[in-house]
């Protein structure tokens, strides 16, 4: 015979309680690599293709990265961490290589520059000044 009140605990007919849900697996792209993509060859839309987004990856290829836009958009937002894959999920290693990555493509940008400003230096000094190669010239 059963008393009243039922005794504290699981009443019988509850079924027990179900484990946790495993968290969500990561995604297979790394921050790196989609880094390099968007830094290297983003202006054909590699990064865009490798996070899994074929469409804007087709458009970023036939507009040469938006004329570049594109390209430095995608590389800023690759770079703050707020780049996402297909699913809308976050890269997971960015935190840990934020910092080199943008040391190296701020080093990469300074290069840039300074060899640009240097060919432009040597493009506008007149032929008399300095000749460069003057067996160019038939001399």
């Amino acid at each position: 015979m059963s008393t009243y009140p039922p005794p504290t605990g699981a009443p019988e007919y509850m079924a027990p309680p179900l484990p946790p849900a495993p968290p969500a697996p990561p995604p297979p792209r790394s921050f790196i690599a989609t880094w390099m993509f968007a830094w290297l060859l983003g202006f054909l839309g590699v990064d865009r293709f490798y996070l899994g987004k074929i469409g804007t990856g087709v458009l970023k290829l036939l507009t040469i990265g938006g004329l570049g836009i594109w390209w430095l958009i995608d590389l800023i937002l690759t770079l703050a961490g707020v780049q996402r894959d297909k699913e809308g999920r976050l890269l997971p290693d960015f935190e840990e290589h934020k910092m080199i990555a943008w040391i190296i493509t701020a080093a990469g940008f300074g290069l840039w520059l300074l060899t640009t400003a240097i060919s432009r230096v040597f493009v506008l000094l007149p032929d008399q000044i300095w000749p460069m190669m003057p067996w160019w010239m038939g001399q």
